[in-house]
């Protein structure tokens, strides 16, 4: 496995994906090579029957800003291949599963040292992000290194059928190439006690219905259209309160555009996975109002958790069957529905909700998900795609 953010170094939900998967894979009989950024002495550790070589940070004045970004890259890469090569003179892997374009110089060095495939995940993708558009030579440059990887990986990994369709259609690759291999969770994490829920209601919520938005405050997270959407829904529930729990660069604009809506918003800041599931448990309504959305991560912790879900209808988001609700991207009526849809009939939500909860912790557990990689692993062992050029790349047009 090869990432670049690995507990504890975690930046979103791709360390604790590759984790998660790592040990599960691990339980299931596989021996598992964690290569990550760190710099730990001595590099390698064992964490639960995976091993965890950690590359050492040169020392050079390049920091993870936008403006530095390819170089902070190249400089990563650099430390990763040379915690890497030690590993493999040792010890010959099946397979080098890159996770997304920031170690795919990394994978495709060890795969050539090797001779080994690469399966590649893709996590999300900057067309993606940015609504089909690649704006700027930073944005240009990003998306070639992610069709680097996915032409040079025997087989490419994604989260939903969204995702699928978005990487052969993007990238130009055959369909049968890729395969959808959902995101997975620990159920468990997210029953908290009855009392750490009750206790998450008497701190958050007002006198009325709670909502819970989780999350990075970036735009395509949609939080400014649940924003938007407050007024009509606390003229419809007196005393209404949305909480939105966590933190990002727009988090001062959006404390800006709800200075008018009072006591109706709180904001959470980042919390552990115990008081978030605790948070997530109280309320009367979970909304995961996506503008983009590879997957939708929370919308399935909100449901092991035992709360109904409204979810935006995009992205990974639409293969959630179990989701209580659902309603227009960016547009705040539409929000507004599909809220009055779950609060107007509390009990119907609650046996939804009830319904969902089962489903996760059956279809999404990692011992599936684990057990479904592992099918895709010696699917790559029996051949890889032709290497293709980077012609037709994508300009700044939609």
């Amino acid at each position: 496995m090869l990432s670049w953010e690995y507990p504890p170094l975690i930046v979103g939900g791709l360390g604790r994906h590759v984790d998660a998967l790592s040990r599960q894979l691990v339980a299931a009989g596989h021996e598992v090579c964690v290569v990550t950024r760190g710099g730990a002495e001595p590099p390698d550790e064992v964490h639960e029957g995976v091993r965890v070589r950690r590359a050492a940070v040169d020392p050079i004045g390049i920091d993870f800003t936008a403006e530095s970004l390819l170089a902070w890259t190249q400089a990563f890469e650099h430390g990763l291949i040379r915690a890497a090569l030690p590993v493999v003179r040792r010890w010959r892997p099946d397979v080098i599963h890159a996770h997304d374009w920031l170690v795919t110089q990394s994978a495709v060095t060890l795969a050539q040292v090797t001779d080994r495939p690469i399966v590649a995940t893709v996590h999300a993708t900057e067309a993606g992000r940015h609504q089909g558009w690649l704006p700027a030579p930073l944005n240009r440059a990003v998306h070639s290194v992610e069709r680097w990887l996915v032409h040079e990986a025997a087989r490419v990994i994604t989260c939903s059928r969204f995702m699928h369709d978005e990487v052969t259609q993007l990238f130009d690759v055959p369909a049968e190439h890729v395969d959808v291999v959902p995101n997975g969770l620990t159920a468990e994490t997210w029953r908290a006690p009855a009392r750490a829920r009750l206790a998450a209601r008497a701190q958050y919520a007002g006198d009325g219905p709670l909502l819970v938005i989780a999350g990075r405050l970036v735009h395509e997270k949609g939080v400014h259209v649940a924003l938007a959407a407050l007024p009509r829904l606390r003229r419809a529930f007196p005393g209404l309160r949305l909480v939105v729990a966590g933190d990002g660069p727009l988090a001062d604009d959006l404390h800006t555009r709800a200075e008018g809506l009072g006591d109706a918003v709180r904001w959470a800041g980042f919390l552990p996975d115990a008081e978030l599931a605790a948070l997530l448990g109280a309320a009367d309504a979970v909304l995961v109002p996506s503008l983009y959305e590879p997957f939708g991560l929370i919308a399935l912790e909100a449901a092991a958790a035992g709360a109904p879900v409204a979810v935006a209808d995009t992205g990974g988001l639409r293969d959630f069957g179990f989701a209580g609700a659902r309603f227009a991207p960016d547009d705040p009526a539409a929000l507004a529905g599909a809220v009055r849809s779950l609060l107007g009939d509390r009990d119907a939500a609650r046996r939804a909700a009830a319904r969902a909860q089962r489903r996760v912790r059956r279809d999404y557990a990692w011992t599936t998900v684990a057990a479904r990689t592992a099918e895709v692993y010696a699917d790559a062992l029996g051949g890889r795609l032709e290497r293709t050029t980077l012609a037709g790349m994508p300009t700044a047009t939609p």
